[in-house]
């Protein structure tokens, strides 16, 4: 094996998952960077090379709605390195819109790649994490909390992720696996680019929900200006990686934790950790 310890990490071309994957090389990890296009592993080659890990990042193809690929991906994993000690899952798209005037197509694929997606991953991991008493951290968002105007569909899927591994948590711990959800705020990344948005069409075409519609990407364009860094996005990440007992949520910064605390009585998710890990012990 190259490394002592393996983790897999999702949507690697660019963003958190990029400077998740180079960070976590640059603790020691030998990672398995993974996205479903690998033609667009450019990027995240050119930053491994600045950071003199190329040789510990393993570029892989894995489309998370796509079961075989996932199940491919892990085969290979195993075979070549023998283990997997843990699984970022961090592939996601964001999708702008409401209800009235998106059509149920449209929901039910921000829930395949934004739920569906980690469940089937989180699934296929789960023996291996087994083995070798490993850990699933997932990177969600604020809107996992907080529901967003504009953000059904999103904060929905994110909603349910977090719902999911919540009551994963007490279940996974009970054969050793630790489960952890990272909630991102805005960050300066590809990921809102890559909605490839036509606002005046947007407004255009949105009605009686032009002004809130105006409104809110006013605010979301003030937002971003201030965002953080995909690397310091992805700090968390590295950290519950490296943690003896990671909280089952963190938050990448001072702002998501006060804006998430808007919702949660419960920032860390220790309180109802706690409570649950009674129920099955």
């Amino acid at each position: 094996m190259a490394s002592e310890k393996t983790v897999l990490i999702t949507g690697t071309s660019s963003g958190i998952g990029l400077a998740a994957a180079v960070s976590a090389a640059q603790a020691g990890w030998t990672v398995v960077a993974t996205m479903r296009d690998t033609g667009k592993a450019e990027a995240l080659l050119k930053t491994a090379a600045e950071h003199a890990v190329t040789d510990r990042i393993q570029v892989k193809r894995l489309d998370v709605v796509d079961p075989d690929s996932i199940a491919t991906c892990l085969d290979e994993v195993i075979a070549e390195h023998g283990r997997l000690d843990a699984l970022v899952n961090n592939a996601g798209a964001a999708q702008v819109g409401t209800i009235e005037q998106m059509g149920l197509d449209d929901v039910r694929a921000a829930m395949e790649v934004n739920f569906f997606g980690v469940v089937a991953a989180t699934r296929a991991a789960m023996p291996h994490l087994r083995a070798s008493q490993g850990r699933v951290i997932t990177v969600t968002s604020v809107g996992g909390a907080v529901g967003q105007p504009f953000n059904e569909a999103y904060c929905a899927a994110k909603f349910a992720v977090e719902g999911f591994m919540q009551s994963l948590d007490p279940v996974a711990a009970t054969v050793g696996v630790d489960v952890t959800v990272v909630e991102p705020g805005a960050v300066a990344s590809e990921f809102v680019a890559n909605i490839g948005l036509d606002i005046p069409a947007l407004l255009a075409a949105a009605g009686p929900y032009a002004p809130a519609l105006q409104a809110y990407l006013a605010r979301t364009q003030t937002s971003f200006s201030n965002a953080q860094t995909p690397f310091e996005a992805a700090a968390p990440i590295i950290e519950a990686l490296a943690g003896n007992k990671p909280p089952f949520r963190v938050q990448t910064s001072e702002w998501a934790r006060a804006f998430v605390g808007t919702t949660l009585a419960d920032p860390d998710g220790s309180a109802v950790r706690t409570l649950t890990g009674t129920w099955v012990r």
